[in-house]
């Protein structure tokens, strides 16, 4: 039986359109060059447009950083695809349009020929920055590796075997994948020439950049001038990772950079009402959440885990602290998708209910405010990072707030979080993360939350969540897949097992002269051929 999915459409149907991005006024000589002759732009901030200049723009984001695990381009390390897809170096098969649709990129067509069988046509004009021509056993030779070495594309795809024939490419998997499309069009899908190896963090890959140097601090990019798909407007491109939001602010101020990833919120008002920046808005899946610690003496308590799922003022912190650029969430989706927050039934902002919860759980309160029980301070260790400028103000609020039903929040903000979080020495692991990167609701839940899921350190395990995940990884009509992960999103609220704070708003705020570079409701499209300063 063939399975054509019409338009393109996949799984990607699942999704509604998320609210419209939108801006306000206010393998040749380049892949070889060497860093020292790419960053002159280091010294002089910004150049014109004038002809005959070369058009280097510089970047501040927040976005990019070793603590992200997104320093350097190969895609099959860790998160580093997310910077070879955001900064113009790797391209995927498939791609997301704004409304979360898919659209050929570096292919052209798909077809599922049986439940365990699809086979997808590629573009036969592609190169790679190498030189070297994209064809069906240059995509078999990456997806090869990338399932070979990558820490969560073999549970994701289930790749059994890959055959290449030409220009087309066949792919067989273990068990029916539905959402495999989808899947491709995730970071670690951008296709690269596994004929180069990599080199300080450097791949060959398809895009309208090419990186000539990478370090945590900043990486530098030039054109790659035998691009397939036009003539790429940016001479250079210098991204610079600025975690701090005051100097990201002030870089941006007095024009050392051309655009800001991450500014923060209070900063917004300095540049919304200037003629000489725009700020592009846009919803995103990215979610910051809270798990709670299954293996330790106190989050491992029902009550415990309840009352702060109760005692957390989601609407306040996103009113007050992130000054509305965000939407309070109940779930791990938008409530604009299928499967999102309209769907579910979470525990609203309750402090005269949560202490009732810990009071009859026998957590009384203790002469300074704090609840015990059996001679124990009701005292959590709360761990977050500060790379993403909205988990300190989270921990911030949710310190004030808990304190109100007794509970101590001792926060640990630190960059060694990972760390910390896989060594268990936590209660609550505050992150942040893009739970529907692909448009499919499976993602979420294999990366996180099932007994074997890689990014479950916590010691959660529920097998009516692990049998419906199972269930959700074969089944191919859209509208059960929905009403299946509506029910997974439930099991794990119930459980009071993730606290789900909102959705990110994601914004890029650029000078005025700056064209196409926007957000998207992926968050990792960003720079292309047609990005630009004038």
């Amino acid at each position: 039986m063939k399975k054509k999915f019409l338009t393109l459409g996949l799984i990607a149907g699942l999704a509604a359109p998320l609210a419209a991005c939108g801006g306000a006024a206010g393998g040749d000589s380049t892949a070889t060059t060497s860093a020292s002759e790419t960053t002159t732009a280091d010294t002089a901030a910004t150049t014109t447009a004038s002809s005959g200049e070369k058009k280097v723009f510089n970047y501040g984001s927040t976005g990019y950083s070793t603590d992200n695990l997104d320093d350097g381009t190969n895609p099959h390390d860790s998160y580093k695809g997310w910077s070879a897809l955001r900064y113009g170096v790797g391209e995927t098969l498939f791609k997301y349009t704004d409304d979360m649709k898919l659209e050929p990129w570096l292919a052209t067509s798909y077809e599922f020929t049986d439940d365990t069988h699809c086979k997808i046509t590629l573009r036969d004009d592609v190169t790679f920055s190498s030189g070297r021509k994209m064809d069906g056993q240059a995509v078999k030779e990456c997806f090869e590796d990338l399932v070979a070495v990558h820490d969560r594309a073999p549970g994701d795809l289930k790749i059994k075997a890959i055959e290449a024939d030409g220009n087309t490419v066949t792919i067989e998997t273990e068990e029916p994948c539905p959402a495999l499309i989808n899947y491709l069009c995730d970071p670690y899908g951008c296709i690269i020439d596994m004929q180069v190896p990599e080199k300080d963090g450097i791949v060959a890959g398809t895009g309208p950049f090419v990186a000539t140097s990478v370090s945590g601090e900043e990486m530098v990019l030039v054109k790659n001038e035998n691009y397939w798909n036009g003539d790429v407007k940016l001479d250079e491109l210098h991204v610079k990772s600025i975690t701090d939001g005051d100097t990201l602010t002030a870089a941006l101020q007095a024009g050392e950079i051309d655009a800001s990833y991450g500014l923060p919120y209070a900063s917004y008002p300095l540049f919304e009402s200037n003629s000489a920046y725009t700020i592009g808005t846009c919803e995103t899946s990215r979610q910051f959440f809270g798990k709670m610690n299954y293996n330790s003496e106190i989050t491992k308590d029902e009550a415990v885990r309840k009352a702060i799922a109760m005692g957390i003022d989601k609407a306040g912190f996103v009113d007050t602290l992130l000054q509305g650029h965000g939407a309070v969430s109940k779930g791990p989706f938008p409530a604009s998708f299928a499967f999102g927050d309209n769907t579910v039934t979470a525990l609203e902002y309750n402090p005269e209910e949560a202490k009732k919860v810990l009071e009859d759980a026998g957590w009384k309160e203790g002469s300074d405010g704090i609840r015990e029980k059996d001679g124990k301070k009701l005292s959590i260790k709360w761990l977050t990072y500060p790379s993403r400028q909205e988990l300190p103000l989270l921990a911030e609020s949710a310190q004030a707030t808990l304190k109100e039903i007794g509970i101590d929040v001792q926060i640990n903000n630190t960059k060694e979080h990972k760390t910390f979080w896989k060594d268990g020495d936590f209660d609550v692991y505050v992150s942040a993360m893009v739970t529907a990167p692909t448009g499919d609701p499976e993602y979420f839940f294999t990366t996180h939350c099932l007994t074997d899921s890689s990014s479950n350190h916590e010691g959660y395990s529920n097998p009516d969540l692990d049998a419906k995940a199972a269930e959700l990884h074969k089944e191919f009509d859209e509208a059960k897949r929905a009403k299946l992960a509506t029910e997974m999103s439930q099991i794990i609220l119930d459980d009071y097992a993730y606290v789900f704070a909102s959705h990110l708003q994601m914004g890029i705020v650029k000078k005025a002269g700056v064209t196409g570079l926007d957000p998207h409701p992926c968050d990792y499209y960003e720079f292309n051929a047609d990005t630009d300063i004038n």
